[in-house]
C-alpha cells in the first residue's frame, strides 16, 4: 500500500527532530541537552517531540527496532541445508566484508559511539536492546527447530542457543564499535572483524553451528 500524504509528512517529521536531537547530542554530549532545546532547535513543541519519543533516549536509538528482529529475520530467512548459526555468521559476515554502516563502519559510527560512552543511560538502553535481541531469537529458534513456544517445562535448547548466537553478534559490535572509536578507517576495521569472525565460528563448536538445520521445503528442521 502505498503512503499518504499524513503519514508521509509525520514521518518526514519524525526523522527531522531525531536528525535534530542526534546532531546536538554529537555536538554537546547527550546528558547536556534537553527535550525543551531540542523542541526549539526543531522548532517543535516539546509535547510534539514525546508525541513521536516516549523517552530522551529513543531519540538517540530511533533505529533500534530494526535491530532487535535481526538475527530473527536472518534465521527465518536461511536457505534448506543451513543452520541457524551458520544464518547469523555468513549474514554478519556479508555486512563486514561490505563494509557496510548497518553494522558501525562508516566514518561517523566515532561520534555516534563516543555519545554512548559517556551517557550511562544509552549504554542501559543498548543493552536492554541486547535482550530484546535476544528474546526475539529465542522466539524464532523454537519456531523453527519444532521445540514449541516457552512454558515451565520449555526445551531449553532455543534459550541456549539463542544466547551464543546474541554473544557472537554482541561481540561483533563492540569490537567494531571499539575500533570505530579510536579513528580508525572502515576498511581497515572490516579486515580483523572478518578474522575475528572465524574465531567466533571455533568457539561456538559443532553443536551450536549445527542446531536448527533447515530442511527441504516442508521437512521440519533438525532442531538438534
Amino acid at each position: 500500500m502505498a503512503e499518504g500524504l499524513r503519514e508521509r509528512k509525520k514521518r518526514q517529521t519524525r526523522q527531522y527532530i531525531s536528525d535534530v536531537a542526534t546532531g546536538l547530542f554529537v555536538e554537546r554530549g547527550f546528558d547536556a541537552v534537553t527535550v525543551a532545546v531540542i523542541a526549539d532547535a526543531a522548532n517543535v513543541s516539546v509535547n510534539t517531540v514525546y508525541n513521536y519519543f516516549p523517552a530522551k533516549e529513543d531519540l538517540f536509538l530511533d533505529r533500534a527496532s530494526g535491530v532487535t528482529d535481526r538475527l530473527a529475520r536472518w534465521v527465518r530467512g536461511r536457505p534448506a541445508g543451513e543452520s541457524a548459526a551458520a544464518a547469523v555468521l555468513r549474514e554478519l559476515r556479508e555486512e563486514v566484508e561490505a563494509v557496510s554502516p548497518r553494522v558501525g563502519l562508516f566514518a561517523g559510527y566515532a561520534a555516534f559511539m563516543k555519545v554512548v560512552e559517556e551517557a550511562p543511560t544509552l549504554r542501559s538502553r543498548l543493552w536492554a536492546v541486547g535482550q530484546e535481541v535476544q528474546a526475539t531469537l529465542e522466539e524464532a529458534l523454537r519456531e523453527e527447530s519444532g521445540a514449541g513456544p516457552e512454558d515451565p517445562g520449555a526445551d531449553p535448547l532455543p534459550y541456549l542457543m539463542a544466547g551464543q548466537l546474541s554473544w557472537a553478534h554482541a561481540t561483533v559490535m563492540a569490537a567494531i564499535g571499539r575500533e570505530m572509536l579510536k579513528g580508525r578507517a572502515p576498511a581497515e576495521v572490516s579486515r580483523e572483524i572478518l578474522a575475528l569472525l572465524d574465531d567466533i565460528e571455533d568457539v561456538l563448536g559443532e553443536r551450536v553451528l549445527g542446531y536448527a538445520v533447515r530442511g527441504p521445503a516442508g521437512a521440519a528442521p533438525e532442531g538438534r
